[in-house]
């Protein structure tokens, strides 16, 4: 399959999928049953809304989604409680697989929403979304309900607008155009067709996500996609446009440890596949800089992608979706 025919057989809009009768038909005559998982670190602003817009537009109204839950990393606000109150099932990182100790970490929270969430397939929603609606669950999930073939189906939002200056070009974001993108254009051209890469929002059949290593950190995103790429090639894969994503934007130093991160990951998975030969242990300290006055002051930042194996290795989580050897 070339890139022009994945394109345009695995790249859809949200508007694709606005029947969602048929769409709830569809999903109930396949079995299937749908999980939201929202991963959250002090959402109280932001967490609110978004349960109630897809409790009462896709439970209550529409029945799609069979579970809303919040996976917390340990929010010092009120991020819980309102969650809690509208609705959602609310549970603690560190509570879950407590075995295994806990780690702090989206990748973290994603990792074991696995073992705690009972859907077939996962739909995974960032917290901080300002201009939050159904359209970012129906959007993602129409594909893996109507293309048995598709697994795994990202978001990627902003589509080219024509202005008085030109088209603006659209594409991720910083980190996505600076960093990921060439180093998937270099190593991995394929997948340099996802448009945003590093998008927080996608869904996932559960026989994808268990399979999967997760990096605990920054580096969670491109793992899933270089994996799923190599495991189920590209077929496996889609996106899917969701017009406009509003969120707070991160100072130019966040974005160095995320990248930081994320290099570690992408190192580590080409190394694994042949790709680069790099056998030194990688450095894990970031060195960053700021000013006082005419002072400069070192900031060192640890940044140490611990990965987490797939679920489907973990003997509690074989023991409850009652595998064989799930005693260990």
């Amino acid at each position: 399959m070339t890139t022009e025919d994945w394109l345009a057989r695995h790249t859809f809009h949200h508007g694709d999928f606005w029947d969602l009768l048929a769409m709830i038909r569809e999903k109930e005559r396949q079995n299937l049953t749908l999980s939201l998982c929202i991963p959250t670190l002090n959402e109280e602003a932001t967490i609110g809304k978004e349960i109630v817009i897809f409790k009462s537009e896709l439970m209550d109204r529409y029945p799609l989604l069979d579970e809303i839950a919040v996976i917390d990393s340990g929010s010092e606000d009120r991020t819980c409680e309102v969650a809690r109150s509208f609705g959602a099932d609310v549970y603690r990182s560190a509570d879950i697989l407590p075995a295994h100790g806990t780690r702090r970490g989206k990748g973290e929270n994603l990792w074991k929403a696995i073992h705690q969430l009972k859907g077939d397939v996962i739909v995974y929603v960032d917290a901080d979304i300002k201009n939050i609606h159904p359209r970012f669950v129906w959007g993602l999930a129409g594909p893996v309900i109507y293309r048995p073939d598709i697994h795994y189906v990202k978001a990627f939002y902003d589509r080219p607008l024509a202005f008085s200056q030109g088209v603006r070009p659209s594409g991720g974001g910083r980190v996505t155009e600076i960093l990921v993108r060439p180093l998937f254009s270099l190593f991995y051209p394929d997948l340099a067709a996802m448009i945003q890469p590093l998008s927080g929002e996608y869904a996932v059949r559960r026989h994808v996500l268990e399979r999967l290593r997760f990096p605990i950190g920054y580096g969670v995103e491109t793992s899933h996609l270089i994996d799923v790429h190599r495991q189920w090639g590209m077929a496996a894969l889609a996106q899917t446009d969701l017009d406009q994503r509003v969120h707070r934007n991160q100072a130019t130093r966040d974005l160095g440890r995320m990248a930081f991160g994320i290099l570690q990951t992408f190192f580590s998975r080409a190394r694994d596949h042949g790709l680069l030969d790099v056998h030194a242990p990688l450095h894990t300290v970031l060195r960053q800089f700021q000013v006082q006055d005419r002072d400069f002051e070192q900031v060192l930042h640890e940044i140490v992608e611990e990965e987490r194996p797939p679920m489907i290795e973990i003997p509690e989580y074989r023991a409850a979706r009652g595998l064989a050897g799930g005693d260990g």
